[in-house]
């Protein structure tokens, strides 16, 4: 049996803040520098106008531009990537503050199911034919997060 020496508040403080800082410098930042890079190429490329364009009239059901799209299909993969996205099309102009503030929740609630089958389903031994329900799930809390948010802000 081996015995761990109890750690003071500073000890336990400075390695919360170390792993912490790990955390966001090797899982966060590169999500949202990837997403600022992508959504500058998109807009250089007249891409993201397309997306826009595409996009606006489903988008159009929930009071938000067809370039929330872009968020929204991010968030399935990565929420610290769904941000970067959100931020960068705040400052191309494409997005409101507004439509951040509707679009944040519903990138939270979706949870980014993607990463999640791997880490936390498959992990906890959940057979693979209950995952499209699972996934189901967060996109139908984010969509009707919307329109909560809507009605809210």
């Amino acid at each position: 049996m081996t015995t761990q020496a109890r750690k003071n508040f500073m000890e336990m403080f400075i390695d919360g803040a170390r792993r912490g800082f790990t955390i966001a410098t090797t899982n966060l930042l590169p999500n949202v520098v990837m997403a600022f890079v992508i959504i500058q190429a998109l807009k250089v490329t007249g891409l993201l106008e397309m997306v826009g364009n595409l996009c606006r009239p489903v988008m159009a059901i929930w009071g938000l531009p067809g370039e929330a799209a872009a968020v929204l299909l991010t968030s399935l993969m990565s929420m610290g990537g769904a941000v970067g996205v959100c931020a960068s099309l705040v400052v191309a102009g494409a997005l409101t503050g507004h439509d951040a503030t509707v679009l944040l929740p519903a990138i939270y609630l979706m949870g980014n199911p993607v990463q999640n089958v791997g880490r936390c389903l498959g992990t906890a031994a959940v057979e693979p034919r209950y995952y499209p329900h699972i996934i189901a799930v967060c996109v139908i809390n984010a969509l009707l997060s919307l329109w909560v948010m809507q009605a809210l802000v």
